[in-house]
């Protein structure tokens, strides 16, 4: 016991620093003058009560140059971080811990990309890149101010390169594109079900804008799917779990034409639906200002620009689209020769690629150990299983993604600080192959738009939902689909586009889109909202945002609280449920009833048939089974419900009963018996970290606290967690932002962190509580406004 102890000497040693000196020890210098080399004038960087930066320059060389220093005083750790995680090196941290996901990084390849993508930039888009990375070298350099954190986690500041914000890039949009759980799940059920019966449990994708919804199985045929066993291959299990907990990446959107708008203007709101806890967040706010620009938004640190926020002429918000980017191929290794793989009779040499890895080990000389790993690809990407024996041949999987082959010379986003109009968005959207996203735009004109981003192949064999097998040398990528034929619109009759992660092509999109979308609840009760007759102001926005309402709960709570009161264990329970409104607040009882009933119920009717293992892997992909399961508890009657394990034919019912009596045997047994105590805060809750004090004693110290959250996984309030591991808040709003093109003074927007990386600094995370809270906090816009609220100013000048 000596050593814990020690540690909460420690800890406590800490605490008192914190309070007595450390935020001073960890700021920098907010005034004053300081010289920033390569500027052609001098710029004006003045901050406001959120610490939040606003940049005046007199060009954009000068304004980039100037965000790059600015965004390395206020987060320089986290982008070192974010660096760490996206080139293969987080190992050189976390040591043991993190070389796997150092492994499954160097072999995707972000910074191998992204060294190639640089050498193909056009000048203008080069330039930009280049003034943001020399300002942030020139902080770096400076060696002054640099954050307590890198002392404290025993690593140095690296100089950027254009290379290391590009692999931030591709990071990004690789969990943008997250279909691979859904191939590897697709396979494990042929492989367990069968084709027929597998075909019962593939995902529905429903676009509630379309008459005829698309509600195609997505089986293909099994003829010539080869038997993987995909669950025993310790490589493939290692890429879905490090997928699993890396960056996740949701949202809504949405804008209102000027009809419909208060201010007589279009309206834009957006909250990005990322894993928000690790303080200060992943957003990085910023006022962009040069006689031409006029722009409040956020970025990822590390990136110029702003890819969300708005301008004097536009706003821009955007959501994932789940574009389907990623496939993944079964390769046939030759067995004449294993270092070539075959393409029917072509036998052809994996390529190879040597990595080191460097693994932090204090027994260790210099502190570090090195490993070497061999990278193998083919034609399409990299290998990312084990050899998976068969009776006839070892094959090896593949994956393949769409940005490595769409590289352009102009990254789009870059442009949207110019653009004056939807088509200029829409232009700049064009030229972004990186990330598929969903982007909502006005302007200044009264015109709205939709345009989807990334580059999608048309496939001539196969849809992207199962593993594709090779045999033959025919490509089954044939080409891409046509920037003009992607998913968009504009000016449509009701006066209004949003997005919430839905499938959103229609039943006649001549092109296989995705086979991986959110469910229709939360665009659904947008549509009854927005739909609704009226102007609709900036506070309906943002209490739209927080909406508790759970469309699907309104569909499913009267089955179950009438299956509940059928039986005098569980009437309690669905006396509860009978009375609820459906909505998803923190001081209830009902809402923990509903998820926990249902949720058990999903897994005790798949679990005999499927068994504990993948039952599970499957239920942990929301996206795949929710609309399914939803279907079959409407349809009353269903092949799934009787349990295959019992003599006993079970029906729906019977099945939500045995759920109920789970969850209060559960409650029971740990001092909660009375379900009229419960509350969905009490179990539903979010808790924000320090990176460097993720879990143990000083976590809530260094940390933002556990804190009660409302809404869930299928209200426009996203507050998910993961299935398996319940109730923990894992994804939810990133930041909120709703911004009114007819307001030139603010734009309304809260982050759940704080603009500043720096620990114990006063904007590391003093934003919690309005977020959770639901206060307005804004970014200032009009000069005046900015004035007025002001309260540093630092000037930077040419050397």
């Amino acid at each position: 016991m000596r050593w814990i102890k020690w540690l909460a000497a420690v800890v406590l040693l800490l605490a008192l620093a914190a309070i007595l000196g450390l935020p001073r020890l960890n700021d920098f210098q907010r005034e004053g003058r300081l010289v920033l080399s390569g500027l052609k004038a001098e710029v004006r960087v003045v901050r406001d009560e959120k610490g939040m930066a606003y940049i005046h320059a007199t060009d954009e060389n000068d304004l980039i140059r100037a965000q790059g220093f600015v965004a390395a005083q206020d987060r320089l750790f986290p982008m070192q971080l974010t660096r760490l995680f996206a080139t293969g090196r987080i190992a050189e941290l976390a040591g043991e811990k993190g070389k796997k996901s150092d492994i499954l990084m160097r072999t995707i390849g972000f910074a191998r990309q992204a060294r190639r993508h640089e050498k193909i930039l056009d000048e203008r888009t080069r330039r930009i890149f280049q003034n943001y990375v020399d300002g942030v070298n020139a902080f770096i350099s400076a060696g002054k101010d640099l954050p307590l954190e890198f002392r404290l986690a025993g690593i140095k500041a690296e100089p950027w390169t254009i290379a290391d914000s590009l692999a931030i890039l591709y990071y990004m949009g690789w969990n943008s594109a997250a279909n691979l759980k859904t191939e590897v799940i697709a396979q494990m059920l042929v492989e367990k079900l069968g084709e027929a019966k597998a075909r019962e449990l593939s995902p529905i994708n429903i676009n509630p804008d379309d008459p005829l919804p698309i509600v195609k199985p997505r089986i293909a045929d099994a003829a010539v799917r080869p038997r993987l066993n995909l669950a025993g291959d310790a490589q493939m299990m290692d890429l879905l779990r490090e997928m699993e907990g890396s960056l996740r990446i949701g949202s809504n959107n949405w804008v209102t034409g000027g009809a419909l708008s208060a201010s007589g203007k279009p309206v834009l709101a957006n909250d990005p639906h990322l894993d928000a806890r690790i303080l200060p967040g992943p957003w990085y706010p910023t006022g962009l200002i040069t006689p031409q620009i006029r722009a409040v938004g956020v970025t990822i640190p590390g990136i110029p620009g702003m890819v969300a926020g708005r301008t004097g002429r536009i706003a821009i918000g955007m959501t994932n689209s789940y574009g389907d980017a990623q496939d993944l191929y079964v390769e046939t290794i030759d067995p004449a020769n294993p270092a070539n793989y075959l393409e029917g009779r072509k036998s052809i040499p994996f390529e190879a690629i040597p990595e080191t890895l460097r693994i932090k080990d204090g027994k260790a000389p210099g502190g570090f150990r090195e490993e070497r790993i061999m990278i193998l690809l083919t034609r399409r990407g990299p290998v990312v299983t084990g050899i998976l024996p068969d009776l006839k041949s070892s094959r090896v999987v593949t994956v393949r993604w769409s940005p490595f082959e769409t590289m352009q010379p102009s990254l789009g986003l870059d442009r949207i600080l110019a653009a004056r109009s939807v088509q200029d968005v829409r232009a700049a959207i064009g030229e972004f192959t990186a990330i598929m996203l969903n982007f909502v735009f006005a302007d200044m004109d009264g015109r709205i738009g939709w345009q989807t981003s990334g580059r999608l192949p048309i496939r001539s064999r196969g849809d992207g939902t199962f593993p594709f097998a090779v045999t033959d040398d025919q490509d089954n990528w044939s080409g891409w689909i046509p920037c003009e034929k992607m998913p968009a619109s504009d000016a449509p009759a009701r006066g209004w586009l949003g997005t919430c992660n839905h499938f959103t092509v229609r039943s006649d999109y001549p092109y296989y889109y995705t086979s991986h979308a959110s469910p229709s609840y939360r665009y659904r009760r947008l549509t009854e909202v927005l739909d609704q007759p009226g102007k609709k102001t900036v506070d309906d926005h943002w209490a739209l945002q927080r909406d508790e309402m759970n469309v699907m709960a309104r569909e499913i709570a009267p089955v179950i609280a009438k299956a509940l009161l059928g039986r005098p264990e569980t009437a309690a329970l669905g006396s509860l449920l009978e009375k609820w409104d459906f909505r998803d607040r923190a001081d209830q009882a009902a809402p923990l009833i509903f998820h926990a009933v249902y949720e058990r119920f999903a897994f005790e009717v798949f679990r005999d048939e499927l068994g504990d293992e993948l039952a599970r892997a499957m239920l942990g992909d929301w996206y795949f089974w929710q609309e399914r399961l939803q279907r079959m508890v409407r349809e009353g009657e269903s092949p799934w419900f009787d349990d295959q394990g019992t003599t006993a034919k079970e029906g729906r019912n019977e099945l939500f009963q045995r759920a109920a009596l789970a969850i209060i045997a559960e409650a029971k047994a740990s001092g909660n018996a009375d379900p009229a105590k419960w509350r969905w805060g009490d179990r539903h809750r979010i808790t924000f970290v320090s990176p460097l004090r993720r879990e143990g004693i000083g976590r809530e110290f260094f940390g933002g606290g556990a804190h009660p959250v409302a809404g869930s996984q299928e209200t426009l309030y996203r507050a998910s967690y993961d299935f398996n591991r319940p109730y923990d808040v894992t994804v939810s709003a990133s930041l909120r932002m709703v911004a009114d093109l007819g307001d030139s003074d603010k734009v309304l927007a809260v982050l759940p962190g704080g603009v500043s990386g720096r620990q114990f600094t006063g904007h590391y995370r003093d934003q919690i509580i309005p977020f959770m809270n639901g206060e307005k906090r804004y970014w200032w816009f009009s000069d005046r406004e900015i004035a007025n609220h002001t309260k540093t100013v630092q000037t930077l000048a040419p050397r």
